[in-house]
């Protein structure tokens, strides 16, 4: 199988649009989020003003950065939407389409969806990340990506809102269909190749680290690749992290790598990896 552009590596960049739907008691949470730049101290229950700010960082300055980055190297992005954060800031999200990036759903709330006690519960999450997606960007999302793990029911309620691909899977390098809901295409995630590493304490410290580990999985894949066999790199950021001047590198950098690759790969929205995986698969 090839991709369109004839290349056998899809390379998909994806941008996580959640600043202002992380858990805040300033927002009426019952706690508020404890990962950021560093651990909160502060207590449970306890508005977090720095973490609120923490967060703020990535719509009030990273987005620019990164998206004048994306028109600077002519590629195209999936942006993960959080519910919550377009509805706080919708011009921002109509602006992500309008330079002609995707937009798919990553649950109205950053938690997990695991974390939900019933169908029902969750549907009326979903529905009004849904409708608040569309109403600011004009396009209905058609994927799906939630934090940490879905529940048992989030995909039977992603297939009969009509959405093609699901992305919470870390288990292969190319897209197979979900055997319960066959209209569902997986196109796994990758966790590894991510900028939520600089978060982590056995994870990415400088810019440059991200780049080589980035820039190693790309030569192995286009390796696997000129051998015949198709592939697919998932390569992830983050508004309030790679949006930071110091980190801002890890994100340029790749991005300046791989349009210099050329016709060596595709890069693509996810939408386009799943529509092209479906239909030479059929």
């Amino acid at each position: 199988m090839r991709w369109p552009n004839g290349a056998r590596l899809a390379v998909s960049v994806v941008v996580n649009f959640e600043e202002g739907a992380e858990q805040q008691v300033g927002d009426g949470d019952p706690q508020s989020e404890r990962m950021g730049e560093v651990m909160s101290v502060v207590a449970p229950g306890t508005r977090d003003m720095g973490q609120e700010q923490i967060f703020a960082y990535g719509l009030r300055a990273g987005l620019w950065r990164m998206l004048d980055a994306l028109d600077r190297h002519a590629l195209p992005a999936t942006f993960l939407m959080c519910g919550r954060a377009v509805a706080r800031a919708p011009a921002l999200a109509a602006e992500v389409a309008r330079r002609g990036h995707e937009a798919a759903a990553h649950g109205w709330l950053w938690r997990p969806h695991a974390d939900y006690a019933s169908a029902a519960e969750e549907a009326h999450d979903l529905d009004r990340c849904i409708e608040t997606i569309a109403a600011a960007t004009g396009a209905r999302p058609r994927g799906f990506f939630c934090r940490g793990s879905e529940s048992a029911w989030t995909r039977g309620l992603l297939a009969e809102r009509g959405f093609g691909w699901v992305s919470n899977a870390f288990d292969d390098d190319l897209p197979y269909r979900d055997p319960d809901h066959p209209a569902l295409l997986v196109l796994p995630y990758a966790l590894d190749s991510n900028d939520m590493k600089f978060f982590h304490p056995n994870g990415f410290v400088r810019a440059a680290e991200m780049v080589e580990y980035v820039g190693d999985a790309l030569d192995v894949l286009l390796a696997e690749a000129e051998a015949g066999r198709p592939r697919l790199l998932n390569i992830g950021y983050h508004l309030r992290i790679c949006g930071r001047p110091g980190r801002f590198p890890a994100f340029d950098r790749v991005l300046a790598r791989l349009a210099a690759l050329g016709d060596r790969v595709w890069v693509a929205r996810r939408g386009e990896i799943a529509e092209a995986w479906a239909a030479a698969t059929r």
